[in-house]
């Protein structure tokens, strides 16, 4: 790990530590070979890397081309899949209450939180927006009128079926202006650069709010941060920080 971002850790129980790799079969652009490796290591300052396969990685040879966004979306999408289908229901749940724990300082700092609703292998922030929510703060989550359009944070419950299927807040709720954003990524690197799912909808919100002052904090399980750089665009808006049950980063 570079200089580039500091963390505080937090301890987690040692029946959910995970030292393992995950290996993914398939094609991928540029010189890594057949498949890429996620490591995942006790020490969050190393959890989450990725490393090219053999032959590259002994010896000599040649220098590998850095992955496009669209390979490093598939990878890491696959690399959260398995690494999801590893924990069980309470595994999870208190990985979870573990993210909130760290995010509870922030919560109780802020005056409007803004999370979203979890699908997939999304860790969950709820815990964290209940957590703000009894320390005083409004929560609210993304919601779409029109998928064609940016979504805008309203406050309230998730309790309807969004465009894309994603729960929000009905639209008849109060459009808020967020001062602490927890926003669902894919991969994080160590610049605070976010991948997503490629659509824009966060980074056309965020950058208006990040003007305003707002602090845009990635969530996610610690494994996806990658120590190899994903390419930034000019409308990319870096993250703050990223919080994981095992740490908080701050990117400076």
């Amino acid at each position: 790990m570079t200089g580039t971002a500091r963390y505080e850790a937090t301890k987690i129980p040692e029946a959910i530590k995970y030292p393992r790799g995950l290996s993914l079969s398939g094609s991928w652009s540029g010189a890594y070979g057949s498949h890429l490796t996620f490591v995942a290591s006790e020490d969050f300052r190393q959890t989450a890397t990725v490393v090219p396969s053999p032959p590259f990685l002994p010896g000599p040879g040649p220098e590998p081309v850095p992955l496009g966004k669209d390979a490093l979306r598939l990878a890491a999408i696959d690399a959260r899949k398995a690494f999801v289908a590893t924990l069980s229901d309470a595994d999870r749940a208190l990985l979870e209450r573990q993210l909130a724990e760290r995010l509870t300082a922030l919560c109780a700092e802020a005056k409007v939180v803004a999370g979203y609703a979890p699908i997939g292998g999304e860790i969950s922030p709820i815990a964290a927006m209940e957590e703000a929510r009894a320390v005083g703060a409004i929560v609210a989550f993304p919601a779409f009128a029109n998928p064609g359009r940016p979504f805008r944070f309203l406050a309230g419950e998730p309790s309807a079926s969004g465009p894309f299927g994603i729960l929000q807040p009905r639209l008849s709720a109060v459009a808020v202006d967020p001062d602490l954003i927890l926003v669902p990524l894919i991969a994080v690197d160590t610049k605070g650069t976010r991948l997503g799912r490629g659509k824009g909808h966060y980074d056309r919100v965020l950058a208006p709010l990040k003007r305003k002052g707002a602090r845009i904090i990635g969530i996610g399980w610690s494994m996806q941060m990658l120590s190899i750089p994903i390419p930034r665009d000019p409308w990319d808006v870096p993250m703050d920080g990223f919080a994981s049950p095992e740490a908080l980063f701050w990117f400076h």
